[in-house]
């Protein structure tokens, strides 16, 4: 569990074809960066609270006006409600932001003792699987769109989410998802016979 943020109602710059001159005659050429309008206005902000099941693949995510130690607590009930009752053992890995560590919180552990919480190590994020999700994430939502209101962002979010629980699959550590059978290893280095 993690939180994705701060966001802001803004332009998220994307990868696109923009139509450039290449030699004095209009072509389409394709551009190293993509160009959008520069947009400075800063329209509202808040935060995306993450969990995700790497086992399943599935995830839920809330938005929230700021990085509290209320608004964490109350995300952690949401997600006590969206875990299946069948769940013994619930790990959450969090970072060692102040929130995260306050009387409440403990308290809220206490309270339901199939929760255990995990600290990452500092300058480690990449032990917490959720890492990679938040890119994806980013991707499906945010990437090549313009939002005018903070509304805007979290219904992209809360859509992207419901995409990603409809496709979802489980998330492997350290492999990725191949499309095509690995070769196998060494057949471009085995010499012909002369």
């Amino acid at each position: 569990m993690d939180e994705l943020g701060p966001l802001s109602a803004r332009t998220y710059p994307g990868t696109a074809w923009v139509q450039g001159y290449l030699g004095g005659g209009p072509k389409i050429v394709p551009a190293r960066r993509a160009k959008y309008e520069a947009d400075y206005g800063r329209r509202g902000k808040g935060y995306i609270f993450g969990a995700f099941r790497p086992a399943t693949g599935a995830a839920f995510t809330a938005d929230y006006p700021g990085r509290t130690a209320a608004n964490w607590l109350a995300f952690l009930e949401q997600v006590e409600a969206w875990l299946p009752a069948e769940v013994e053992r619930v790990y959450a890995v969090l970072d060692n932001l102040k929130s995260h560590k306050t009387t409440d919180v403990l308290l809220f552990g206490l309270a339901h003792p199939r929760w255990e919480f995990v600290f990452q190590p500092t300058y480690a994020p990449y032990l917490n699987l959720i890492e990679p999700w938040w890119k994806v994430l980013r991707a499906l939502a945010l990437k090549g769109r313009r939002f005018e209101t903070w509304e805007d962002v979290c219904q992209a979010i809360q859509a992207a989410t419901a995409y990603w629980n409809r496709h979802r699959h489980p998330f492997v550590w350290g492999h990725r998802r191949r499309h095509r059978p690995r070769r196998r290893p060494g057949i471009a280095l085995v010499p012909k016979a002369a």
